[in-house]
């Protein structure tokens, strides 16, 4: 099982948004493994190339094709905007991974492999570290 890296604020803040839903879902509870299986930072020390909440990021998919989404949460989700929220299949699987990783996935439309090609913003290498 592969680590992968959240910082403590992120931690807290959807350990927090998971705990208020009730009954939790398939993907609530996918979110909720992948926060055990975390090595938990302080937000200043996270990694440049690690998707952290509110970070712009592109991927490719199976098919090669790249794709940028932002991962945020879920009253922050607009597709329209490339805004994932971490609650999806896809923005649950991105979440504390790093550049070059590759991320299986199930969607609603099949299994997917994503390979994390950038990291275009991630508010902790801006100094952002409460967003």
């Amino acid at each position: 099982m592969a680590r992968i890296v959240i910082t403590q604020f992120d931690y807290d803040r959807l350990q927090r948004l998971l705990a208020k839903k009730y009954p939790l879902d398939d993907f609530d509870r996918a979110l909720l493994a992948e926060l055990e299986k975390g090595d938990i930072v302080a937000p200043d020390a996270v990694p440049g190339d690690v998707i952290t909440m509110n970070s712009e990021v592109r991927f490719s998919e199976n098919s090669g094709k790249p794709l940028t989404y932002w991962v945020v949460f879920p009253e922050d989700a607009d597709l329209a905007a490339n805004k994932l929220s971490v609650l999806s299949p896809v923005g649950c699987a991105l979440l504390g991974y790093k550049v070059g990783d590759t991320v299986e996935v199930a969607t609603p439309s099949g299994s997917q492999t994503l390979r994390v090609e950038e990291i275009i913003h991630q508010p902790e290498r801006e100094g952002n570290f409460d967003l």
